[in-house]
């Protein structure tokens, strides 16, 4: 892994940011995407309750297999450092334990999403209407999630080896397989929901089975090794402590979502639910090329921290707020001047289409400035530091949006809803830049 080592230790850190975060952010922007699709499809061909159906869904999906997501992350975080401190045999360790604790995990909590699945869709919101149809779309998704959980896991863990380009193609690659089938699916077979979830469910089966082959391959400097399956207590306590970061940030994504739905159906109706799966979709895609510089940013500074370069790890941080930054900035730009032609991609119904514009340039007015949260959090995630990591990585959805989500609009109506993310974009920012200097003055000095 010598090659590796001499490009994340001593290639130029913006050249080194750029290759890792354009595969990440066209590999993110694709998968939204895809997304976006499935909500355009479903819109336009189904009707709005089945808008709002997705919304309820997705979350919970991706409540379980972001513990394949927080596994990767972990252990990649784990492999990078391992590598920078030439220790490949604790690497292949970590990679065999990432592999048997996804799996798993990921088929106990599908187990529970099968036998608990009306309890839980009523949990996360699908009231009234949006019953029945999120069921027909849950119980068809719920069998792709330990796919999902194992591509989400061996993702971040590419990007660990310096193989950026083919984690991109693992995330296009059930982008454009759902694509297809939906236009089949729903369009010409006249499926609905059930071929909706179908597609989802065969693209999640897409990703996974991309990933497998490609670290059966040759191209993997991590092998499959069996007997790297048996878990090793340490590094099972290590994968957690940072993983658990990623897991407990995605279900405080889970909780915001069952308090957005009910604050959301309370005071704007299944409409205004259909309205904040709009703006969801539109905040994956736009938010893209951000969360790419972040997921670049993740394998560079792990590498030098563990080859204990804080010059270069400073450098890192300081470039990747400064590109994250400049992205941010540009896309609030967009949504200011194309508001209204963004919604009109996703709907014909005009009461969305009067309603969404607004809120959605409410939702992203605090845009330019969000990437110092993604790079504190994920500094720590590379440092090793769990708990910082953690914190950092709670101050938006759990400390902050989830009661503002709640109490705002007690005063303010749905209106609150909408406040409720820059404000907590805002606070948290701010918290991030506090912490993010004391570590950088007492823990990164700067060595010759």
């Amino acid at each position: 892994m010598e090659g590796l080592a001499n490009n994340l230790g001593s290639e130029k850190i913006s050249k080194l940011l750029i290759k890792q975060a354009v595969p990440a952010t066209i590999g993110i922007l694709v998968m939204s995407l895809n997304m976006i699709v499935d909500t355009i499809f479903v819109g336009q061909w189904i009707g709005v309750l089945a808008i709002a159906a997705i919304t309820v869904v997705l979350p919970i999906a991706f409540l379980i297999s972001s513990i394949g997501m927080g596994i990767g992350i972990g252990g990649s975080s784990i492999i990078s450092r391992a590598l920078g401190e030439e220790k490949s045999e604790k690497a292949f360790l970590t990679f065999g334990n990432q592999i048997s604790l996804t799996l798993l995990l990921s088929i106990i909590f599908v187990i529970v999403g099968i036998f608990f699945s009306v309890p839980i869709l009523n949990l996360f919101g699908a009231k009234g209407d949006i019953l029945p149809i999120a069921a027909t779309y849950f119980n068809v998704i719920i069998y792709g999630v330990p796919f999902l959980a194992f591509a989400m896991m061996g993702n971040p863990v590419i990007r660990a080896e310096g193989k950026p380009k083919f984690a991109m193609v693992a995330m296009i690659i059930p982008a454009i397989v759902n694509v297809v089938l939906d236009i089949i699916f729903i369009k010409y077979f006249n499926w609905g929901m059930w071929g909706a979830a179908l597609a989802t469910t065969i693209s999640y089966a897409s990703c996974g089975m991309f990933i497998f082959y490609f670290f059966l391959s040759k191209r993997s400097e991590l092998k499959i090794i069996p007997k790297n399956f048996l878990l090793n207590v340490i590094i099972v306590k290590e994968i957690i402590a940072l993983g658990g970061v990623t897991i407990v940030r995605q279900g405080a994504i889970s909780v915001l979502m069952i308090v957005l739905n009910y604050s959301l159906f309370v005071y704007g109706g299944e409409i205004a639910i259909s309205i904040y799966g709009i703006i969801n979709r539109v905040m994956m895609f736009a938010l893209s090329p951000v969360l790419g510089v972040s997921q670049g940013f993740l394998p560079v500074a792990g590498f030098n921290i563990g080859a204990q370069k804080n010059d270069r790890v400073k450098e890192t941080i300081k470039t990747a707020i400064a590109f994250g930054t400049i992205l941010g900035t540009i896309i609030f730009v967009g949504i200011l001047v194309f508001k209204e032609e963004i919604i009109r991609i996703f709907t014909t119904d005009a009461t969305l289409i009067q309603e969404t514009p607004n809120a959605l340039l409410i939702v992203f007015l605090v845009t330019p400035i969000v990437t110092m949260q993604l790079i504190g959090s994920a500094y720590f995630q590379a440092a090793g530091k769990a708990f910082p990591a953690l914190l950092l990585t709670l101050l938006k959805q759990g400390i902050f949006l989830i009661p503002l989500a709640y109490f705002l609009p007690k005063y303010f109506g749905i209106n609150g809803v909408w406040w409720s993310f820059p404000i907590s974009d805002l606070l948290s920012t701010i918290i991030t830049i506090i912490i993010m200097k004391r570590e950088v003055a007492k823990n990164l000095k700067t060595t010759t």
